[in-house]
């Protein structure tokens, strides 16, 4: 008898479990179905090709099987000849001072203009700079980097200014000290406007007591950012930071494709464009597919640390 009635409520739970679920999947249908194709997109186009990593295990041949009994195997011989290549220090190092760079104005630019966006209290001027801002994001990089190239030509705008404060006039595009901050101005001047969308929208919806009781306590303008505005961008903060920290050794590769020039390689040769030129033009497949999982093995490493650090310090990560 103890055992019927066991199982009989153990049934009924399982029931009431699985309805449960149904109910959940029929109210949230709709939802499903608006997510459906950007998972599809998402399965396609990232997780699908992630089947040709394979060709960093195998001397590949353009045309011919991943698996098969032709296939070459040759272990970690890519990964070898990338990490002990000529190059590799020089890649290194370009790769890691851009990404630096970008680090440290790209990243910051966007906070701070949505902290001084917030404290212009005219809403018309506000929109106005605010619209302005996000313009540059949708103009194709191709037609950016040909108004800089442009630009810092011997005769262009802004060589012209600097000659005014005494500097040489030069194509400062084949000049290697002026590139990494060619490239970083204009990556930060592209995209800080649109950056800065999110952190605006969270500093509107913090809560407007929080600043009338930091007012009652004496605080000033800001103070009020430091105590109040900062604290609620924080979340979105470090998320943002763990995963630029993530893509340290990932750059705007297509950006430094149009930028540089021979007399640049020295400090504008970063592993995606070095990829680009090995893979793409000299169909050396295996060789730099190792150079990528290398590259991705080493981002997913250091966003498994910034995101434990954050976790103690901030009390926020990504999982």
């Amino acid at each position: 008898m103890f055992r019927k009635i066991h199982n009989t409520k153990g049934e009924s739970g399982t029931k009431q479990k699985k309805k449960y679920g149904e109910g959940i999947i029929k109210e949230n249908l709709q939802v499903y179905a608006l997510m459906l194709p950007t998972l599809l997109l998402i399965l396609i186009f990232c997780y699908v090709p992630l089947y040709g990593i394979i060709i960093a295990f195998e001397d590949y041949v353009p045309g011919s099987s991943f698996i098969g009994k032709d296939v070459d195997w040759v272990g970690l011989k890519w990964f070898k000849q990338f990490i002990t290549g000529h190059y590799f220090a020089r890649l290194i190092k370009n790769t890691l001072v851009l990404s630096i760079l970008n680090l440290i104005f790209g990243f910051t630019a966007p906070i701070l203009f949505a902290l001084l966006l917030d404290q212009i209290k005219h809403l018309k001027y506000k929109k106005f700079i605010q619209t302005a801002s996000y313009m540059p994001y949708f103009i194709s990089t191709v037609v950016v980097a040909g108004m800089v190239i442009s630009f810092v030509d011997t005769d262009g705008l802004i060589t012209s200014l600097l000659s005014v404060f005494g500097f040489a006039r030069e194509n400062y595009r084949t000049n290697s000290g002026a590139f990494p901050w060619i490239y970083t101005f204009t990556n930060v001047w592209k995209g800080f406007g649109f950056g800065s969308i999110l952190y605006c929208s969270i500093i509107s919806s913090i809560d407007p007591g929080l600043y009338e009781a930091a007012k009652l306590d004496g605080a000033n303008r800001w103070q009020q950012v430091w105590h109040v505005t900062l604290p609620g961008l924080k979340a979105v903060i470090a998320i943002n930071l763990i995963k630029t920290v993530g893509d340290i050794l990932s750059t705007n590769t297509d950006l430094i494709l149009l930028f540089y020039t021979p007399a640049t390689y020295d400090v504008a040769d970063v592993i995606g464009t070095y990829t680009y030129r090995l893979g793409i033009l000299e169909g050396q497949y295996s060789y730099t597919t190792a150079a990528g999982v290398f590259t991705s093995l080493i981002g997913f490493a250091i966003t498994y640390v910034a995101n434990k650090i954050s976790n103690k310090l901030a009390g926020v990560g990504l999982w």
